[in-house]
């Protein structure tokens, strides 16, 4: 309409909403075992889920990766001045002198995963193997439909997990889905958690 775009706020001044808290309680509640995102934002590590119940199969934006050992660094802990060395893109040219891992000397990238760049195999086997193996898998704000992340709901309802999806939109699953909401997920997400919180704390 020729509006000006409206503001937003940089990267690093985002915080996580009650969605991203919400999870982070039914993990603590021992209910929420993993969680797999597209979201390169950082901020369900930042709400507190911890790396190894994470795959950010997208990257983050404030994490970098060895290539030899696949630790996570932020950029400030390893030395890496972007100013100096760049965005640290697989793609980006290597300056003889631009840090290494602290750990094994490997080479450091930025997590962030670009087009034409292969998402990491660590966090992408990890989420397959939890995706088969969960007994109920919950698809929050995805039309699930770039792969490889949208053929994870496949995998743990072929496996026999109870599948849930919370989207305004649809999405190729909507048809198998044994729950399926077109809701905000703050309509559904945080009463379905304090009603969790309800129900352990009466038992």
């Amino acid at each position: 309409k020729g509006l000006t775009p409206p503001k937003t706020p940089p990267w690093d001044q985002v915080e996580p909403n009650k969605g991203h808290y919400a999870l982070v309680d039914l993990m603590e509640l021992g209910i929420l075992d993993y969680v797999i995102t597209q979201n390169v934002d950082g901020l369900h590590a930042k709400a507190g889920i911890p790396f190894e119940k994470l795959a950010e199969l997208h990257g983050n934006l404030y994490f970098m990766k060895c290539l030899k050992c696949q630790r996570k660094f932020t950029f400030e802990e390893v030395g890496w001045d972007k100013t100096i060395y760049g965005p640290g893109y697989r793609t980006s040219p290597i300056n003889k002198n631009q840090p290494h891992c602290p750990d094994c000397g490997g080479r450091l990238i930025s997590s962030i995963v670009n087009f034409g760049d292969p998402l990491p195999y660590d966090e992408l086997y990890a989420a397959i193997d939890k995706s088969k193996n969960s007994d109920l898998f919950f698809v929050i704000g995805s039309s699930l439909v770039v792969t490889p992340a949208a053929d994870l709901p496949g995998e743990a309802k072929n496996n026999g997990a109870k599948l849930i999806i919370l989207n305004l939109g649809e999405t190729p699953y909507d048809d198998v889905a044994d729950l399926r909401f077109f809701k905000d997920i703050n309509d559904v997400l945080i009463p379905i958690v304090e009603k969790i919180k309800e129900k352990v704390e009466k038992d």
